[in-house]
């Protein structure tokens, strides 16, 4: 897929604690400069007034309008990078690189008794929304799994409740069951015909075991280190049955059957 640089205007921006999510938009009338984005593809940010910051920041994509040439960005400040992202004020421009790799695969069986789980933790909840959105497009009703520690650290369930069915998992028992996203009884309710997760890696790793021990094809989007975005800098490299790739070009959604470290996982 064809990769574009544009500057994109700040339409809002919600913060919540170290979380922001920033709805930005692109100016213009070019249509080439708004393709189709696919759901856990990503883009580059580059970070503007700090000459001590040269590498742009990966950030997932939460959600695409298309009608108004806008997407949203979910955005944890870690560091210096990602806190002056964060920071931006509304009318402010941001450069991105995008739409960035590959993302997850969508049911070809349009049997619609089918159904999703999307688990996510954290901001790795960010591209599972995108992805509900289009399930639910298609005339499929997908479950959503979060975790997070406690009721507080959850950004905003309102637009997961309006795309599908939501459960949530706390640490603390404050929202939802108590416990983590591998005990929520949601996963003893349902038989589930695909599985699709992010969040932190050993979040995604219970599930990956849970579901290759029921035999579910099951997606992971790692959030390994990513510096250029294009497999340029090898610094996010990831083994795999096929031999060492790139996350940021050959995923960042994998099948885990993909992972070499993975497959044993049950």
């Amino acid at each position: 897929m064809k990769k574009y640089i544009s500057d994109w205007t700040v339409r809002e921006v919600i913060r919540k604690g170290d979380v922001c999510l920033l709805r930005m938009v692109l100016e213009g009338d070019d249509p080439e400069l708004f393709p189709d984005i696919m759901p856990g593809q990503f883009v580059q940010v580059k970070v503007e007034k700090s000459p001590l910051t040269y590498l742009r920041r990966p950030i997932s994509i939460h959600f695409v309008n298309s009608e108004e040439r806008e997407i949203g960005l979910l955005v944890q400040v870690i560091g210096e990078g990602t806190k002056i992202i964060a920071g931006v004020a509304t009318g402010e421009k941001l450069n991105l690189i995008y739409p960035l790799g590959n993302g997850f695969s969508l049911p070809v069986n349009e049997d619609k008794r089918q159904r999703f789980l999307l688990v996510g933790g954290g901001v790795g909840v960010a591209p599972l929304l995108l992805l509900g959105h289009r399930l639910k497009r298609l005339g499929f009703t997908p479950d959503f799994l979060l975790g997070a520690f406690s009721a507080d650290k959850f950004f905003d369930n309102k637009p997961f409740e309006e795309t599908g069915n939501l459960y949530l998992t706390t640490e603390d028992g404050s929202a939802g069951e108590k416990g983590y996203v591998t005990d929520h009884t949601v996963l003893e309710t349902w038989n589930y015909d695909f599985i699709y997760t992010c969040g932190p890696r050993p979040m995604m790793k219970a599930i990956a075991g849970y579901a290759l021990s029921k035999g579910i094809p099951c997606e992971v989007s790692l959030e390994n280190t990513m510096a250029c975005g294009i497999g340029a800098c090898l610094c996010c490299v990831e083994k795999t049955v096929g031999g060492n790739v790139c996350v940021c070009t050959a995923g960042p959604v994998f099948n885990i059957l993909e992972l070499q470290s993975w497959r044993g996982l049950k």
